[in-house]
């Protein structure tokens, strides 16, 4: 019988009707956005704002809806036996449990980098001046079937949205964002961003950086509690939408009344927004930053 490595803290036992009660709550909090996507699906619609997080960070449903209680945590009840299918899990005295010590020696690099990283983004002040025009640099200059949500209209042509990007320094820190830039866009970013920099410029003041949140709470399930994972899922939703809205894309169709950033008003709603979530993602960030130096221990 394998045995959980000893907690750095006093565990927390859960009776089975607690741990079946959050785990019954964490799957309908997460239905509530998983069923309209898999019905989309089933109908070959695509949305551009509702989509995007299982598109992009392709993290399947069926393994959203799961869910698992973290480290230092005891589910107690005979129910509990059926965690043991997954081998990350061990028998406990009081009942079964996460064995942090099962986390994949193999990942620990990745996981010192994701300390670094998430401890540099928390300690630096944010930035607000990039307005959100990462979605512009991306369809900078391109021809109409060149651009990437082609099913959707631009709020503006193709000659406005390079007088916008043209009229306001690119800014951008966040790599991911930066790498579907258009080429002819990229030189006009103050910044290079690659891979290896991302620990020294990524910053709070960018959408993506705390939409990223989400990904990092994921990639480390099982070990990672579940409601870190959907408040992870529902911040980056909420940015989604803000990002969307601030790009040239016309979405109204869908509900989405635009933040024209390439006016003075639109850029002080869209900093606003930055600010909001700047602030909103510092306890989401901080508990990502617990959670790995736990299993880092």
């Amino acid at each position: 019988m394998n045995v959980a490595s000893p907690p750095v803290t006093e565990p927390v036992i859960l009776a089975e009707s607690e741990w079946r009660a959050r785990r019954r709550a964490h799957q309908e909090r997460l239905a509530a956005w998983i069923t309209p996507h898999r019905a989309r699906q089933a109908r070959g619609d695509k949305h551009p704002v509702e989509d995007f997080l299982f598109d992009y960070y392709r993290f399947r449903p069926g393994w959203l809806l799961r869910w698992h209680p973290g480290p230092d945590v005891v589910l107690a009840g005979e129910g509990a036996r059926e965690f043991l299918r997954w081998p990350e899990y061990a028998e406990w005295a009081d009942g079964v449990a996460l064995n942090v010590a099962a986390f994949p020696s193999a990942r620990r690099a990745t996981l010192a980098w994701l300390e670094i990283l998430l401890r540099k983004t928390q300690e630096k002040p944010p930035q607000f001046a990039c307005f959100g025009l990462h979605e512009w640099a991306m369809v900078y200059r391109l021809a109409p079937g060149e651009i990437r949500h082609a099913g959707w209209p631009l709020r503006l042509s193709s000659d406005e949205i390079a007088r916008a990007v043209e009229a306001q320094p690119l800014r951008c820190t966040h790599f991911d964002a930066f790498r579907f830039f258009t080429p002819a866009a990229r030189p006009l970013n103050r910044l290079q961003p690659e891979r290896a920099t991302t620990p020294e410029l990524e910053q709070r003041g960018c959408l993506h950086a705390n939409m990223d949140l989400y990904k990092w709470a994921f990639k480390l399930a099982p070990f990672s509690p579940s409601e870190l994972v959907a408040d992870g899922f529902a911040l980056a939703r909420e940015i989604r939408e803000i990002d969307m809205r601030a790009s040239p894309y016309d979405l109204r169709a869908l509900g989405y009344a635009p933040i024209p950033v390439e006016t003075p008003e639109g850029r002080v709603e869209y900093e606003a927004h930055q600010r909001d979530f700047a602030e909103r993602s510092r306890p989401l960030r901080a508990r990502l930053l617990a959670l790995v130096r736990r299993l880092l221990a």
